[in-house]
Formats: C-alpha cells, structure tokens, sequence
C-alpha cells in the first residue's frame, strides 16, 4: 500500500508539473485583422521552434485587441493603428500601462471591382465618395454606374487611419455598407460591381484591382519612400513590459525571420 501510495504522489506531482508547464506555455491574441496573417505566420512558426507552446488568436478590430490588453484577456493585442487617448485614460483606471511594439509598416489602398474602369483617384475624390458628394463613376471618369461605398466599422484601426487621413474626421455617409473585416471588405468588392472599399497592403488579391492615390501606387517600395498617403504602422500592444512567454514571442516577431515572415504575410518589415 505504501509503494502505491508512493506511486499515486510521484503521478500526482507529475500531472501538476505538467499542468503547471502547459498553463505557461499559452498565449492569447486577439485584434486586427490587418495584423492577424502576420500573427499566424509567426504563431506557426513559433510553436514549430516551441512544441510546448500553444497560441491562440482571433480578430475583432484593433479597438478590441487594446481593449483585451487593458482587461487582461489577452496577453497580446494587435492593432493596426496607434492606442487612443481614451484608452490610454481607461487603462489608467485600472492600472494598466499598455506597452506599443510596432512589428511592421503597411499601406491602406483602396480597392474597386477588377470589372471597374477607374485606375485611380485624388485624395479629395475618395472622401467626397464616402461622403455621398460623388455618387456615380462617371463623376470620376468611369463608366456610369452607382457607386456602392464599403467601409469598416468603428473598432477597426484600419477605419481609424482611413478616417484620420482620408476623411478629415469627418463621418461617412451613414448609407455605407460596413463589415468588421479586410477579408469582408474583399468579398464585398469581389461581389459588387460598383463598389469601393479599402483593405490593408497584405489583402490584395487578382480579384480586385488597387486604386492609385494622387497618382501613386500603394506598393511597399511607396510606403517606404513616404510618397503613399495612406500608410501607417502596425502594433502589438502588451499589458506593461511583457515577460517571459509573451517577450519571446515579440522578439522572435522582430528578429530576422520573423520579420521575413512579415514580409510573407504581405505586410511591410520593418528591416
């Protein structure tokens, strides 16, 4: 009875420690969309390198990925755009200090159907369509037709940054169809004829056709160089300087073959 009972400890112990390790080795991520291909390039590559490891991610909008950082459902929130004031003021009261690691640069390029005629647009144009002023292609040089504006809702950074420089802060017209998704923005313009929308660098695909700015190309080289008027940085926010698990994985994210992985992922690197 005693050797059994000696064998049920050790056993007992065992399962603890093993518990105890597997419980460590989890992350959880959660926000952008713009910055979730990156997110599972480098979650597969890392568990790959880290049998122990498990990571689980899931979109909802940079808005959401901060707001898991800040009630600590997240280890890592990832957003497209930078933290607000607001919730910079929110995560002071509860005694959260949000740390910002930018893991790549992007560009926002507007997207119509691969069918649509128009090759690009001004500044002044798109906000005047996702104001409702510009209503029918052949304002812009197209060929007649509604204009079908598709937008993101108020959670993505993506809408953020595109509100910021695009829009002035002004709102867009109510009329708008919104989706909580780049993937969404896609499908809708893959589907829709006369429609516009705007997706991050890494979304382009042979179904639609990217929209020049001013002229200008949205291209990792232009976004580089600054000439693109639509680009921003990507971030991965922690709940204060981040430890162990979490400080591993946003520094494999920063080194030389996480950010190759960036680069896979149709974002830009930042090196």
């Amino acid at each position: 009875m005693k050797t059994l009972a000696k064998l049920i400890f050790v056993l007992t112990i065992a399962l603890l420690m093993a518990s105890s390790s597997v419980f460590a080795g989890e992350l959880i991520i959660k926000g952008s969309t713009t910055v979730l291909p990156i997110a599972q390039k480098a979650a597969e590559a890392y568990m790959a390198e880290n049998p122990g490891v498990k990571i689980s991610l899931s979109g909802g909008g940079s808005g959401n990925g901060i707001k898991a950082i800040i009630d600590g459902t997240a280890d890592i929130g990832n957003a497209s755009r930078f933290i607000k004031q607001k919730e910079v003021s929110l995560a002071g009261t509860k005694d959260v200090y949000p740390v910002p690691f930018r893991i790549a640069l992007d560009a926002i390029v507007p997207i119509v159907n691969g069918k649509n005629t128009v090759a690009g647009l001004t500044r002044g144009q798109l906000k005047d369509i996702y104001l409702g002023k510009i209503k029918d292609w052949k304002e812009v040089g197209g060929t007649p037709g509604k204009i079908v504006v598709v937008s993101r809702d108020s959670s993505s950074g993506t809408f953020g940054v595109w509100k910021e420089l695009i829009m002035g802060k002004e709102r867009v017209i109510p009329s708008a169809l919104t989706v909580p998704s780049n993937g969404g923005i896609v499908q809708a313009i893959t589907t829709t004829p006369g429609a516009i929308g705007y997706v991050g660098l890494g979304y382009l695909t042979g179904e639609i056709k990217a929209v020049k700015v001013d002229g200008i190309e949205g291209s990792e080289e232009n976004t580089l160089n600054g000439s693109f008027p639509i680009s921003r940085g990507l971030f991965m926010f922690t709940k204060g300087w981040p430890e162990g698990e979490t400080m591993d994985f946003i520094s494999f994210i920063l080194s030389r073959k996480g950010q190759d992985l960036v680069k896979e992922a149709g974002s830009i690197p930042l090196f």
